[in-house]
């Protein structure tokens, strides 16, 4: 399949060359820079430079593409703008293609309870912009689109993810940060798990939605004390306000003191994904 990425030199966009590339697919991905393009290259893809905001060239990258995966953000007050152009430039260009667009669980907000794809959206300020683009995406279906939209939970593995940004605070502090009183839950998932997920996405039905979930949801508590482990400091935990994580991660200490628990096996039942890492407590306390 020949298959356009953008975000390819990214954390999950790695991971994701790795699994297309094991498949026989022919990628191209949208970097930045010579350097991110030398990244992309070295996981098999062809990259090609140029901007989220280039709607001409992302729209001939499309067409000319048999599915397309969006992963890239700016990850600054323009993300919701930027990537709306970006998803419909897209969108147009790969015609009744498969589209995969990079939603979020934190759209789901507090979750009260573990629930699935069809919950109500109830999105914190630094991802409010998802929901209306998501729905106005799934829309286009109607049009003869074939819009998917898969959105992540936590994701870690291969020393990167928020998990890593604790770990590393921790490492400073002498003690691994929880939130509050450590008793709200994340729902995490292994970035290899999440790139297979998307994968298979390109596969999906037009309209679909999926959550990139495995069901095994953890306390704050539970990490900090994993990665105390992983650390060599097993034990050494603290309180962390979202004030104090705010002067650090901004707008983004709200979404992360979400409690959200979810129970869904939609993509394993439809698409046949199975993830390999079900224990994130474990792989966090090896520092997997």
């Amino acid at each position: 399949m020949k298959v356009f990425v953008t975000g390819g030199s990214g954390y999950i966009g790695r991971a994701l060359l790795r699994v297309l590339a094991a498949q026989g697919d022919s990628v191209t991905a949208l970097v930045r820079s010579q350097e991110s393009a030398k990244v992309v290259a070295e996981l098999g893809a062809t990259p090609l430079v140029g901007e989220l905001t280039d709607e001409a060239l992302l729209r001939e990258a499309a067409a000319a593409a048999e599915g397309v995966v969006h992963l890239a953000l700016t990850g600054d007050e323009r993300s919701g703008e930027v990537d709306r152009i970006a998803a419909n430039a897209l969108l147009e260009g790969v015609g009744g293609n498969p589209y995969v667009h990079t939603g979020g669980s934190w759209a789901y907000g507090d979750t009260d309870g573990a629930v699935a794809e069809d919950a109500p959206f109830a999105p914190p300020v630094v991802v409010g912009w998802r929901v209306p683009l998501e729905q106005q995406l799934l829309a286009t279906t109607s049009q003869g689109k074939h819009p998917v939209i898969v959105r992540p939970g936590l994701v870690y593995g291969r020393s990167g993810g928020l998990p890593g940004f604790f770990l590393g605070e921790g490492l400073q502090a002498g003690a691994i940060g929880y939130l509050g009183d450590g008793n709200s839950s994340w729902s995490l998932v292994h970035v290899d798990d999440i790139a297979e997920l998307y994968a298979r996405a390109l596969k999906a039905p037009a309209g679909t939605q999926y959550l990139g979930v495995t069901g095994v949801n953890v306390r704050t508590r539970e990490v900090a004390e994993a990665l105390s482990r992983a650390a060599g400091i097993p034990g050494q935990t603290r309180s962390v306000s979202v004030e104090e994580l705010a002067q650090k991660l901004g707008l983004l200490a709200d979404a992360l003191f979400l409690d959200q628990q979810f129970a869904t096996t939609r993509a394993q039942d439809e698409l046949g994904w199975i993830p390999q890492h079900r224990d994130p407590l474990d792989d966090l306390a090896k520092g997997i």
